[in-house]
């Protein structure tokens, strides 16, 4: 088995015309999804501190700004990575435990524009990124995670470097030297969730990949292996490094999962389950019991929730949402008046959930049990492949939900980038006809 940094270098060298079409297509969704998602996010605090930031540095406008116009790769980068990831609506990749896309396509598109690229050249780096990522997050495991370090943002940076390296053109050697100098500039904490700084974080993924790598460009010197080697970002940022990572090759990408509910995507199993029930009378509702992975008891089991926020990250309430015919994808949905609703309360106090290590971070099992009689048992998992046409259709709700009938980028973006420039996704991005 290869060592982690031959992996990356071996990704970067591989050639376009080993890139596999699923793998690719789960590449193109990814676009739709991060376009949805960033330009939803344009009218958010952070984004708007962001780009006051950058306008007060200024530089030359070669890439295109989420809500501003243009500005130098790295700071386009930094503002739509950390708008794409502002609502918390974007994709999950629960190998790599963080978010791939908003990390790794700010700095894949950037870079993308600046070189004159084609859509298309931005869609493979993106997919190479992506592949790096996950097994750096693979490599850095649970321990990483969970001593406070934000993957999104730490295992995140390689990917986006990855991405930024292939658009640039790196050499092999040069590669390595990037990979070097993300390993002394990756960062990013968990502390900051709740806050502006998780969004920044994803910004900050994006903006290092494409400082890394352009300072490579130029001949910057690092270390040997500042990934894996001695001192290096493993041996300093976990305590259980992962072995036996997956060859190049093996397409991890594809298992990548989407939000189509505005909350803790650990609910999200939960939320397709008890969907699939079917109606049900919510005064008929005796007793919910819920099984899921040890580790969301800590994160989305809140079981008396104060605030809008908070109901988010509660099993009982998004579980009496759901059976009261609640839209848990309306971000109106999750008021503070939601939270005190006592309807909502009523059902979700017949709710109890435990932790069962047989289940994955994806998988959620429980019963519904009646007060008329009868139980229905309920189970989903959100690892499970969706048809392309299917998942398309709900991304295109997903967008209508959150930018109007006509606000988003268009549903035939993914079969329209055969024909299109990185230079038309930035105008794209900016809400410009492509």
């Amino acid at each position: 088995m290869p060592d982690l940094l031959t992996l990356l270098l071996d990704l970067h060298d591989l050639p376009a015309s080993q890139l596999p079409e699923p793998a690719r297509d789960a590449a193109r969704s990814s676009l739709y999804d991060w376009l949805i998602c960033g330009r939803a996010g344009t009218n958010e605090p952070v984004a708007d501190k962001l780009r006051r930031f950058i306008a007060a540095e200024g530089g030359q406008g070669l890439a295109s700004v989420l809500g501003a116009g243009t500005a130098p790769a790295r700071q386009a980068a930094l503002v739509n990575g950390a708008t794409s990831h502002a609502i918390d609506f974007d994709d999950t990749h629960f190998a790599h435990v963080g978010h791939l896309s908003v990390g790794i396509y700010p700095a894949a598109l950037a870079v993308g524009e600046e070189t004159g690229a084609s859509a298309g050249d931005v869609v493979d780096a993106f997919l190479l990124g992506s592949e790096a990522a996950i097994r750096v997050g693979m490599a850095l495991g649970s321990a990483h995670y969970n001593r406070g370090f934000h993957q999104t943002a730490t295992a995140g940076a390689f990917g986006a470097t990855l991405a930024a390296g292939r658009l640039i053109g790196l050499t092999r050697d040069q590669m390595r030297a990037a990979i070097g100098l993300c390993s002394t500039r990756a960062s990013g904490l968990k502390s900051q969730f709740g806050t502006m700084g998780k969004p920044y974080n994803a910004g900050i993924a994006a903006a290092n990949g494409v400082e890394s790598a352009r300072l490579a460009e130029l001949g910057m010197s690092s270390c040997a292996d500042g990934l894996a080697g001695p001192e290096g970002f493993l041996q300093t940022h976990t305590d259980d490094p992962g072995h036996d990572l997956p060859p190049v090759g093996r397409w991890l990408l594809p298992e990548i999962s989407y939000k189509f509910h505005a909350c803790c995507h650990g609910t999200h199993a939960m939320i397709e389950a008890l969907r699939a029930v079917g109606p049900v009378d919510p005064g008929d509702v005796a007793a919910i019991e819920l099984r899921t992975n040890p580790r969301w008891l800590s994160v989305c089991n809140i079981a008396d929730p104060g605030t809008g926020l908070e109901v988010k990250f509660s099993y009982a309430w998004l579980a009496a949402m759901v059976l009261s015919g609640r839209d848990t994808s309306a971000f109106d949905s999750y008021s503070d008046v939601v939270a005190a609703d006592p309807a909502l309360a009523a059902i979700a106090g017949r709710m109890t959930v435990t932790g069962d290590a047989g289940l994955s971070d994806m998988q959620a099992e429980g019963v519904l049990r009646l007060a008329s009689g009868g139980q229905t048992p309920f189970a989903h998992d959100i690892s499970a492949p969706i048809a392309t046409d299917v998942l398309r259709d709900r991304l295109a709700g997903k967008s209508r939900a959150l930018l109007g009938p006509d606000g988003g980028p268009p549903a035939t973006l993914v079969g329209d980038l055969a024909t299109m420039t990185a230079a038309d996704l930035g105008r794209m991005l900016r809400g410009e006809a492509a």
